[in-house]
């Protein structure tokens, strides 16, 4: 009964002392198309991770470790948590969402978590900048956080680390992370999620106004004559959201991109 309740569904998993734990309620679906990336950076990295799945056999031949661990760097609010979410859905995955800052998180347990991720679920690695800033420890109190860096890069690709796992992490500080993070083995593919090109303005536009191809350039125009220095994806879906029934509308108050309460709304 359980696992009829999830087809078709996303679970979400969350640690729980030693165990990985349903959060919620499976949710549906989200498919990738509903996530407006700029041009190629879906595809680029739908194919990578397909192309991983199928290679068990290529890396156990030659002795390499059978993971992938992928960065999606950028701003606030340009999709990144989106996409691994629709991901998900595409490739018919679950996600265990792991915060490392966590106090009661030691070092061995997230090695163990991590060596016991549910079958078919991609690993999320959240905001991992605020967990180590910086590499500095003092004897006396050591990090904040229970897990130590050490910790985090052996669990990753130590001698205890996990095989055939696919583990994303997230950031909007990149510059913050430890370049012993960054390498390959534990970071293999880095991706810049930005703030809203023009390919993604034109292509949200029609993806909330099927056949409004006329509406959608008149929208661009407004757009750049308002001279906003970016623009994120949350912002757009704000305003196409509040006007979801009609893109008049939505070209007659785009004035609302101006406003700084849009920065976070609704796409992360």
């Amino acid at each position: 009964m359980a696992v009829k309740s999830a087809e078709g569904k996303t679970v979400l998993f969350k640690s729980w002392g030693q165990d990985w734990r349903p959060f919620g309620q499976p949710r549906k679906k989200r498919l990738v198309d509903s996530v407006i990336l700029d041009k190629g950076i879906k595809e680029s990295i739908l194919n990578d991770i397909k192309e991983f799945l199928q290679s068990g056999k290529w890396y156990h031949d030659r002795g390499i470790p059978y993971r992938r661990g992928y960065l999606l760097y950028g701003p606030p609010g340009s999709g990144k948590t989106s996409f691994i979410q629709a991901l998900a859905g595409e490739l018919d995955y679950n996600i265990a969402i792991m915060n490392i800052s966590e106090p009661n998180l030691t070092d061995d347990r997230l090695a163990y978590l991590m060596n016991n991720i549910p079958e078919r679920t991609i690993l999320l690695l959240e905001d991992i900048d605020a967990a180590f800033n910086k590499r500095e420890q003092s004897k006396e109190q050591g990090y904040v956080a229970g897990v130590t860096f050490s910790g985090l890069l052996n669990a990753l690709d130590g001698v205890s680390s996990a095989e055939e796992v696919l583990t994303f992490m997230t950031t909007n500080h990149p510059e913050k992370l430890d370049p012993a993070l960054l390498r390959p083995g534990r970071i293999d593919y880095r991706v810049l999620i930005d703030n809203a090109t023009d390919y993604q303005i034109i292509h949200m536009f029609l993806r909330f106004y099927e056949g409004e191809e006329e509406r959608a350039k008149v929208f661009m125009d407004r757009f750049r004559q308002l001279e906003l220095p970016y623009v994120s994806t949350a912002q757009l879906q704000g305003l196409f959201v509040q006007y979801k029934e009609s893109p008049d509308l939505a070209i007659e108050n785009i004035g609302i991109l101006k406003q700084p309460h849009m920065n976070n709304f609704f796409y992360e």
